[in-house]
């Protein structure tokens, strides 16, 4: 079974050749490997590219043991580029090799090789990227599958209830049974995630990093500060941990890509805004294992799904802060609420609400009630958890169901 993961393979096609070496970044098992060694080398060879041009290793298995040695690989590349005119080298786990970033600069200043590295994302962090190639790497980051691709290989009769429940780990599309996936997602969660970063990290209270993980879990799409999850654990768990210590555990959960914050934004004033900020989490499936698939929060789920989405589709996502000032009794107050995602690209933006469900006017007029104070002719989205056919409103707004809105690729400019 063949995933399409059209998104990504454009998003390498379109840096072919360009002097850069390009990175393929990602939650571990999100299928960077198979967007590089198959996707990507089938298209090369589709354009023509013979096949002996096409230079692999894969550094994680025993076959390639010896190349994780950083002369030994240089030499290999170079070996097998000899004479062959333009050559594609795809090397995969290359935090395997020591040194590594030696070797990809030593190769990109060739100018033959044009050269793709995959890495598991506890070991090849944008930080590292950034200070290891400074700022010649070209990072293509991925996701696990959004609600489109997971729905083109799906065989079952609901496909959103599947996708909310297990989400989007491209081997969960290969299992037969729910037991199959709940096994798989926690052992992701529990032996490979975790693990990865106690040993990189040198976490030394594994269980206060699994009761973050919770608690962010537990909160999608809710303000949260270091305070926040802090005062979780020395209530609950009667923990002693420190504001500093639950920081460095946010840091790490975003440095290995399981979490990502979305920062407030001061739409009006067209500025940041720091502490709280929202957290969401890679997978919705991951999210759902962690809590033992108990606290089936729907109207955050959908919320953190649409997130992901517009992550997928390679927006940066803010959450919009508006200030509205008004009249009441006399008195001139002011009230901020908050736009779900701000998403930005070039010179477009939109602002999109996420309303799981809308049962009467009153609700609807609720959640658009925001968009009244922005003040700009961008574009505003209600997307609601009901399968309703999409409509813009008298004031310009498009309302339409989840299922189109993640369907559709340009459901932002309906």
């Amino acid at each position: 079974m063949e995933i399409a993961r059209d998104r990504y393979l454009r998003r390498l096609i379109v840096r072919k050749r360009n002097g850069k070496p390009k990175i393929i970044t990602g939650i571990r098992r999100c299928g960077k490997s198979y967007l590089l060694f198959r996707l990507f080398r089938n298209h090369l060879l589709a354009e023509g590219v013979p096949e002996e041009n096409i230079i692999t290793a894969a550094l994680d298995d025993i076959d390639s043991r010896h190349l994780r040695d950083p002369v030994k690989l240089t030499e290999y590349v170079r070996t097998m580029a000899a004479g062959k005119g333009e050559c594609y080298v795809l090397l995969d786990e290359i935090r395997m090799v020591p040194d590594f970033q030696d070797v990809v600069n030593t190769l990109t200043k060739d100018r033959n090789p044009d050269v793709y590295i995959t890495g598991s994302n506890s070991k090849i962090l944008s930080s590292d990227i950034r200070s290891e190639f400074r700022g010649r790497g070209d990072r293509v980051h991925i996701y696990p599958l959004v609600f489109s691709e997971f729905s083109s290989v799906y065989k079952g009769e609901n496909a959103w209830k599947e996708y909310t429940r297990f989400g989007g780990m491209p081997e969960t599309s290969e299992m037969l049974t729910d037991e199959q996936k709940i096994e798989y997602l926690k052992d992701l969660t529990d032996h490979v995630y975790k693990t990865d970063m106690i040993e990189r990290y040198g976490i030394r209270k594994p269980d206060e990093l699994s009761q973050i993980i919770d608690s962010l879990s537990s909160s999608i799409g809710s303000l949260t500060n270091p305070m926040k999850p802090a005062d979780t654990l020395r209530t609950k768990y009667r923990s002693t941990v420190s504001d500093d210590t639950v920081n460095r555990y946010l840091n790490i959960l975003e440095e290995t890509y399981m979490f990502e914050k979305a920062k407030r934004y001061d739409i009006k004033g067209r500025k940041g805004i720091g502490s709280p900020m929202k957290y969401y989490i890679s997978d919705i499936g991951l999210r759902n294992a962690q809590l033992n698939f108990r606290k089936m929060d729907m109207p955050h789920i959908m919320e953190n799904i649409i997130y992901n989405e517009l992550r997928s589709r390679g927006y940066p996502v803010d959450v919009g802060v508006v200030e509205i000032r008004r009249n009441e009794n006399g008195k001139r107050t002011s009230v901020k609420p908050e736009v779900d995602f701000v998403a930005n690209k070039g010179d477009r933006k939109y602002y999109i609400q996420s309303a799981y469900m809308i049962p009467d006017e009153d609700k609807r007029k609720q959640e658009t009630r925001v968009f009244s104070g922005i003040g700009d002719s961008f574009r505003k989205i209600v997307v609601t958890g009901d399968d309703i056919y999409p409509y813009t409103d008298e004031r310009g707004v498009l309302n339409i169901g989840i299922r189109q809105f993640l369907l559709d690729e340009n459901s932002l400019d309906m």
